[in-house]
């Protein structure tokens, strides 16, 4: 329940009456200003999507204060307050201009004036000094209007904003190591945070390694790492190794299962084996034997092979000499207590993401002025951030002087979809197809379940075009007919910027399209089941032959063999009652039907005809313009992530002006002469057309004879003549 109190300045409104829906007019400033008093149930729209719209992603990025892809009724009151702030009259909102006067500024106020003069800056810095509106292309050229200055107010220092050499190179081993973030001049520099972030990276690695050289871990030099690397590498066979010879010491009877089945050698000995097999692996490093020393050179599994020779290399040879071949499990775990600590320090790496500067650069670095001269430069840059907002938002009013317009033409009210010459945000572009061209194009994700309920026919295609990622669409078809339009067929698609895709029907949302396709439906209804039938009763007439062939054979093939004595076939009474009762009954309803046409007058033909061509097409028509009469587009909005408040309803009229259907142009000349025309086929067209006229005919001499003849005289005689004869006087008469 609503418990806001009419205000003594209460806003008067003005609504227009389209595709029967009552629309807010918004026609003035005054009624921008007001918007946000008018109730929320009389919008008609409540949200939008920010991707997938014809209006700038951009200027409705920034209308999406909360950034989560959609602009909903909060944001945009608030993008309208902000503007209308900054300028002398809010109306001019609903010019829709691409060009932002600068007399439109409201410079009496601290905002405006700023922006006022940043507008005038970035016209100066343009090469337009003398201009008197900015178009939107030119605010969002940042990169041109920093130009001359590395540094813009953005918090981004990139190289060039310095001539020292060495801040320079410093600032681009940042970005190498940080990533770096791109600059509003198009060069990549780095932040404060990223700053912050490699010093503080920078000063963890220098400690890290110095850990290293005060505790004397490293017991092979720059070698270490490598050997620990090794190590790690075949740790956990090894170990496995180590336990199955365990287990094997323990109970002999295991030794055949710890040193896998022959079966299992069996499965793989059928496949082309490589070095690394994945089933060979997966098997013990050597064979098992209990307590055996593990072997590292020869008799090892090939695929660890190369790993257990790098462990030789790298590990056994620096400790134990190179004409140590195998290692005991004591040998083992007393090789893993040397590399103990290393491995520990190793494992507490910190400033992994500068070690490539090595420890020599890092230490250079932490010892110099470099971060004092970055300090500077941040701090140069922060002084110019009143600058750049301002500028930011001189394109940012820009944006909505240009597209606010549009914006509350296809929320507030759906003003530009129901106009004869604009087109509604979310209309994508012109699908032509079957001889028709559909507008009402709607890009989506993918096939909506709610679609139906639009009570629209609805063809989604995938549309593809080289160097474009595809796009789905709803296309509506709103005149003509269904007969050709199916899943699988092929279209051309024009976008609102005349580019061309290839269209391919995905699926269809079956609806009526129009009131003439409903009449025509039961008769394509019947003539297709007439030909499914002809099909049917080909293919069984088909299959018949064919068993008539393979019984002709096998008799021929056994003449020879006695036939076998066939049982007598018995009639069915039954059967043969009910085919009677049939016959009679149709000849009885045939009678009845003949009995009942020949007499009517001939006049009366045509209107039985007419009437029974009512009888059989009402019941579709009325479905059809009940269904017509509902359709709407708020579901099939839903699939671009829109949120429809109001019923926009696609009336009959208003359909068909969004599908077109294929026409001559006016002045146009039709030759009906057809070269490849087929004579034969025309020759019993007229022939059809002559029998028909004369079997209507012959049916009306007939109905006439047979009328003349129930009144007693025949065709070539006329009319019998009837005698008055006078009534005789009664004698109070006479009197």
């Amino acid at each position: 329940m609503s418990h806001a109190h009419a205000s003594p300045a209460q806003h008067s409104w003005n609504f227009f009456r389209t595709g029967g829906l009552d629309q807010v007019a918004l026609n003035t400033g005054a009624d921008l200003l007001a918007l946000d008093q008018l109730d929320q149930k009389l919008w008609v729209a409540l949200s939008c999507p920010v991707k997938g719209l014809e209006l700038d992603e951009k200027t409705l990025a920034l209308i999406d204060s909360d950034h989560d892809g959609r602009v909903r009724v909060p944001e945009l009151l608030a993008a309208i307050k902000w503007a209308a702030a900054r300028l002398n009259d809010p109306g001019i909102l609903l010019a829709g201009a691409p060009e932002l006067p600068l007399a439109a500024i409201n410079a009496a106020t601290p905002d405006g004036e700023i922006l006022l003069a940043s507008a005038k800056q970035i016209l100066g810095n343009l090469g337009k000094k003398n201009a008197t509106a900015l178009p939107v292309e030119d605010a969002a050229n940042i990169a041109k209007i920093f130009a001359a200055s590395a540094l813009n107010g953005d918090g981004v220092i990139p190289p060039e904003a310095t001539e020292d050499v060495a801040t320079r190179n410093l600032i681009k081993e940042i970005v190498a190591t940080t990533g770096g973030t791109p600059d509003l001049t198009g060069s990549t520099g780095v932040t404060a945070a990223q700053i912050e972030k490699f010093f503080a990276e920078l000063s963890a690695y220098v400690v890290w390694v110095e850990q290293s050289a005060a505790k004397d871990i490293a017991i092979l030099g720059s070698a270490t790492d490598a050997a620990v690397t090794a190590l790690k590498t075949v740790r956990a066979k090894v170990e496995d190794f180590f336990a199955r010879t365990r287990l094997a010491a323990f109970d002999a009877r295991a030794l055949a299962a710890l040193n896998r089945s022959e079966t299992e050698y069996l499965a793989i000995a059928a496949k082309d084996l490589t070095i690394t097999a994945a089933e060979v692996a997966g098997f013990p490093l050597a064979r098992i034997g209990a307590d055996a020393p593990l072997p590292l050179l020869a008799g090892v599994n090939p695929a660890w092979a190369a790993a257990l020779v790098t462990l030789h290399a790298a590990v056994v040879t620096p400790i134990y000499g190179a004409d140590k071949t195998t290692l005991t499990a004591v040998e083992w775990t007393a090789l893993n207590a040397k590399f103990a600590a290393y491995e520990t320090w190793l494992d507490g790496k910190a400033g992994g993401t500068v070690e490539k500067l090595g420890l020599a650069r890092a230490q250079e670095i932490l010892g110099g002025s470099g971060r004092a001269a970055l300090a500077v430069l941040i701090a140069a840059d922060a002084a110019l951030a009143p600058e750049f907002k301002a500028i930011s938002d001189v394109e940012r009013l820009a944006r909505y002087h240009r597209d606010l317009r549009a914006l509350l033409h296809n929320f507030v009210n759906f003003a530009d979809f129901y106009s004869p010459d604009r087109w509604a945000i979310f209309q994508a572009g012109t699908l032509y197809l079957d001889s028709r061209s559909a507008e009402l194009c709607i890009r989506v994700d993918g096939a909506n379940p709610l679609a139906a309920m639009s009570r629209a026919y609805i063809a989604y295609c995938l549309c593809t075009r080289a160097g474009c990622s595809p796009m789905v669409i709803a296309a509506c078809f709103t005149q003509g007919d269904s007969d050709y339009l199916f899943v699988g067929r092929h279209g051309l698609f024009y976008d609102r910027a005349g580019r061309d895709w290839d269209a391919t029907i995905t699926s269809i949302v079956e609806n009526p399209i129009s009131i003439r396709q409903a009449f025509w439906s039961p008769y394509k209804k019947f003539i297709r089941m007439i030909e499914e039938q002809v099909a049917r009763r080909a293919a069984a007439a088909e299959a018949a032959s064919a068993a008539k062939l393979a019984a002709t054979a096998d008799k021929t093939a056994n003449l020879d063999q006695p036939k076998p004595v066939e049982p007598t076939k018995k009639m069915d009474v039954g059967s043969v009652a009910a085919i009677g009762v049939a016959i009679s009954g149709a000849i009885t309803a045939i009678t009845l039907i003949l009995g009942y046409v020949f007499k009517l007058d001939i006049w009366q033909y045509p209107l039985v005809l007419i009437g029974l061509l009512l009888v059989i097409s009402t019941p579709s028509m009325i479905i059809a313009w009940l269904k017509l009469s509902q359709r709407t587009l708020g579901p099939i909005l839903e699939g671009n992530g829109w949120a429809v408040n109001g019923r926009v309803k696609i009336n009959i009229p208003f359909g068909r002006a969004l599908t077109d259907l294929a026409e001559l142009p006016p002045g146009s000349r039709r030759s009906l002469e057809d070269p490849y025309e087929d004579q034969e086929a025309a020759r019993g067209k007229r022939n059809a057309i002559l029998l028909t006229v004369l079997v209507i005919l012959a049916a009306a001499a007939n109905w006439i004879g047979w009328d003349r003849y129930e009144r007693g005289y025949y065709f070539w005689q006329s009319a019998p003549t009837v005698a008055v004869v006078p009534t005789p006087a009664t004698p109070a008469a006479a009197k």
